[in-house]
């Protein structure tokens, strides 16, 4: 008798204590630690699709056909023609439920005729000064709207301009030189429960980079890493294979992607020279090289 009400006692304790444990449970509300995936697609040269939740930018859209353009005058390489390959999907299929771009600088290989021609008039198009946004309106877009170091929300995404220099010192101090680089900004892309993304834009690396790297924090930065060249003038306009080191230095817990190669005639470096350096130097699982076409989760 005395062995039955024991096993008893020991049967209602537990009971006791499954019944309160669930209650602690169904009471306690789940704290959801792990951020939203971003869906990031590298287009071609430095043409991206980036989507948080529901809202799509794209980013310096370039959309003509291989061959279209002569290569650019006074660079390395000036007798091929641009772009030197096709894009992985239709012109359409690139712009398709887009709801925003972003064009970091007019050049031709960011803002082209074909994405002039596609894209709808009254789609919203987010640019770096005043005088882009003047051209863009010039070429008949209704939306356009300048950003600057504050940022600027759109369906609940911030974005925030980031400096940078289109060349070296040496190349803005020749007047005209320094008026066909013309200046290029970078931005930071931030929402709620998202990753922090930075696109570095078309830029040596400067100041102004590593103090966006150590204001934002980003998770990922996209770098345009095409080493590109002009003719007659040491250094390059935009960073190449050393600045993916500086900057997993300088952010190390964030992944490196590197674009703007294998498109346009002045770049010097090349996807495969940058992938043998990266795994020479033993950073691969760090610095992701894209093909035109292919997805990241971010």
């Amino acid at each position: 008798m005395r062995f039955k009400s024991i096993s008893t006692v020991l049967a209602l304790g537990l009971a006791t204590f499954i019944n309160t444990a669930n209650t602690f449970a169904e009471s306690t509300p789940t704290i959801n630690k792990e951020f939203q995936q971003i869906q990031f697609q590298h287009i071609r040269n430095a043409t991206s699709k980036i989507t948080y939740g529901d809202t799509t930018f794209l980013i310096d859209p370039m959309l003509a056909k291989k061959d279209a353009y002569p290569g650019f005058a006074g660079t390395y390489r000036s007798e091929i023609r641009i772009p030197m390959t096709d894009l992985p999907i239709s012109a359409e299929a690139v712009i398709d439920n887009v709801d925003a771009v972003i064009i970091t600088h007019t050049h031709l290989d960011h803002w082209d005729d074909a994405a002039q021609s596609l894209l709808p008039k009254t789609l919203t198009l987010f640019v770096q000064n005043e005088e882009d946004a003047s051209m863009i309106r010039s070429q008949g877009f209704k939306d356009v709207r300048v950003l600057g170091v504050k940022a600027t929300t759109f369906n609940g995404v911030s974005l925030t301009k980031a400096g940078g220099q289109h060349g070296t010192d040496e190349m803005y101090a020749i007047p005209t030189l320094a008026k066909t680089l013309g200046e290029a900004m970078g931005v930071v892309l931030q929402a709620d429960n998202y990753n922090t993304v930075y696109f570095v834009g078309d830029t040596i690396w400067r100041d102004e980079v590593e103090n966006t790297l150590n204001k934002f924090k980003p998770e990922a930065v996209v770098l345009n890493t095409g080493d590109a060249r002009l003719d007659g003038v040491e250094g390059a306009i935009i960073m190449g294979k050393q600045d993916t080191l500086r900057a997993i230095e300088h952010a190390p817990e964030a992944k490196i992607i590197a674009v703007h190669m294998d498109t346009v005639n002045h770049a010097a470096l090349s996807r495969n020279e940058l992938r043998t350096f990266v795994q020479e130097e033993k950073v691969a699982g760090q610095v992701f090289i894209p093909e035109d076409g292919e997805y990241l989760p971010l």
